[in-house]
């Protein structure tokens, strides 16, 4: 394929510069916000991932959070399932001494029954040390049954109580193996006159060409104004050993798509500055330069070799533990 080809294929196929401008950002310590889809809230271009927090010593995770808040950066990402529990804890001892409030809270739940749910929603509360989420996901919608479990065993009638109750603000959903489930999910919700306020998904150099969440699901949630949380720039770190890009052309990339926040795992302090620089620098890609980013990564995306979440279920937590779905 010649260049001329190339770059009319991926104008077509990419949402990049048509969508984006909703997200005109304003800034809070240097750092650009973006406005949460149909929940007007600002959160900032960057999040922090819960995940990576079980990595280090809790002290560090503790300034990790802290230093993330003080520099702008407001979007925060958990699970009741990180690292047993420990993830939420230490996000929970971070957000004491005034923090909490310079926070936008999200966290995620297993359960397909109503108990599960309401079970692992009063843990990541306790964990958190907080009387409310800002926002509350589905984690890993991943299989074909999952959306219908979910609307018919009693999470997602959980997740309602709980949002009256005055315990979540917005509820939403995550996933990363297939934009089918996630497109499911999404149509059994339209089906019973709801729309969630957030989607979280892969969306990075590599999904464009293999499976992608970004040709079949970003559409979407334009389309209906749904908050878009990308994860997963770097694939976990994977992208980068495709030897094709650097993690700072990942992270621009990802926040050069229409997102609201990208998540990026800060293990460290370092790990956090990078994710401060990828979004005190960011400038918006033009089509020659996805375009261009896009044929670089092209031939090591075909077959989903640097995207396993998608290809395994090695990053798949409620495979390896089904009893966490209740």
């Amino acid at each position: 394929m010649d260049r001329r080809d190339f770059l009319k294929k991926a104008a077509a196929a990419s949402v990049v510069t048509s969508m984006y401008s909703q997200n005109a950002p304003a800034a809070s310590g240097n750092i650009p916000y973006r406005t949460l889809g149909r929940t007007g809230e600002k959160v900032s271009m960057v999040g922090v991932g819960g995940y990576h927090l079980g990595v280090p010593s809790e002290d560090e995770a503790i300034r990790i959070v802290r230093t993330a808040l003080d520099q702008g950066i407001n979007f925060l990402d958990n699970c009741w399932d990180y690292n047993k529990g420990a993830s939420e804890e230490r996000m929970g001892k971070a957000l004491r001494d005034g923090y909490r409030k310079k926070a936008f809270l999200m966290t995620k739940i297993d359960g397909h029954t109503k108990v599960a749910a309401q079970q692992q929603i009063e843990e990541s509360l306790r964990r958190l040390q907080t009387d409310h989420l800002d926002l509350l996901q589905f984690h890993e919608v991943i299989r074909e049954t999952d959306p219908e479990q979910i609307f018919t065993k009693g999470a997602f009638e959980a997740v309602q109580e709980a949002k009256k109750q005055g315990k979540v603000r917005y509820i939403g959903f995550t996933g990363h193996k297939s934009p089918d489930t996630h497109a499911k999910m999404l149509e059994m919700a339209f089906a019973r006159n709801f729309t969630f306020d957030t989607v979280q998904m892969p969306l990075n150099v590599m999904d464009a060409h293999f499976n992608s969440f970004e040709k079949k699901v970003l559409p979407i949630l334009i389309k209906h104004n749904i908050g878009v949380i990308g994860m997963k720039p770097m694939g976990s770190g994977i992208i980068l050993k495709s030897n094709t890009v650097s993690a700072m052309e990942c992270l621009h990339y990802a926040m050069s798509l229409p997102t609201s926040v990208v998540i990026t795992g800060c293990d460290s302090l370092q790990r956090l500055q990078q994710a401060l620089e990828a979004a005190r620098t960011f400038k918006q890609m033009n089509k020659e330069q996805v375009a261009s980013l896009l044929q670089k990564t092209a031939p090591a995306a075909g077959k989903g070799e640097f995207e396993q979440y998608k290809t395994s279920t090695d990053f798949d937590g409620t495979y390896q533990n089904p009893q966490w779905l209740g």
